[in-house]
């Protein structure tokens, strides 16, 4: 039985990319760039050290590969939401709900980008991929904008990637920070009763700044 697997697994490299991306999130979500070990990697994907280094250069070389997928990620789903035929209005709540749920279900994304900050985007800087990943985000709220503008609905004041980092903010903080409010607060912000009152309200937040 295990000899067909390991055929498998050499006529697939893509699968086994996929298998050590998956795992190395967790991982270094987890653990950070320093605490995370590409040996519990290589045992949990069945795979080897060797092999990692093979496709991915280096640890740091995996690390980057595990921001730029997490970043393909959500903008991928950005582009299924097909923004382009709806009312402005609709195109922003739509695409404000898409981020506040992708945050909610992917705290290993929150977690990285964290850890990244501490590290001051040290070895994000090193990727193109996602400097040029982040660019559509930027030009779907523009367009959002602009069209918003034109109907008389929105201020023309208005910078894209302000709005882009006021969503950003509120859909990340309730993640990222939803231990220590928390128990300061002895509030469960994942609860169904917050979760969709919140999702709401930056809509509503949102599109109040963005009105005439």
């Amino acid at each position: 039985m295990p000899a067909p697997k390991a055929e498998s697994r050499r006529n697939d490299p893509d699968k086994t990319k996929e298998d050590i991306l998956r795992v190395a999130t967790e991982e270094f979500s987890a653990l950070g760039l320093a605490g995370g070990r590409v040996d519990a990697i290589a045992e949990r994907t069945k795979t080897s050290k060797r092999m990692i280094y093979y496709y991915f250069g280096s640890k740091k070389g995996l690390y980057l590969a595990v921001l730029e997928k997490a970043y393909r990620e959500i903008r991928s789903l950005e582009a299924d939401l097909e923004l382009s035929g709806m009312a402005p209005e609709e195109a922003l709540r739509t695409l404000i709900a898409s981020t506040f749920d992708h945050d909610e279900a992917n705290p290993d994304f929150v977690r990285l980008v964290s850890i990244e900050n501490i590290h001051q985007a040290a070895h994000m800087k090193r990727s193109t991929e996602i400097r040029d990943l982040n660019i559509s985000i930027i030009e779907t709220l523009a367009n959002i904008l602009k069209r918003g503008s034109s109907e008389g609905l929105f201020r023309e004041d208005v910078d894209p990637i302000d709005v882009h980092m006021m969503i950003s903010a509120f859909c990340f903080f309730r993640v990222s920070n939803r231990y220590t409010f928390g128990t300061i607060f002895r509030r469960d912000l994942s609860a169904p009763e917050h979760y969709e009152r919140h999702k709401t309200m930056i809509c509503d937040a949102v599109l109040a700044y963005l009105r005439r």
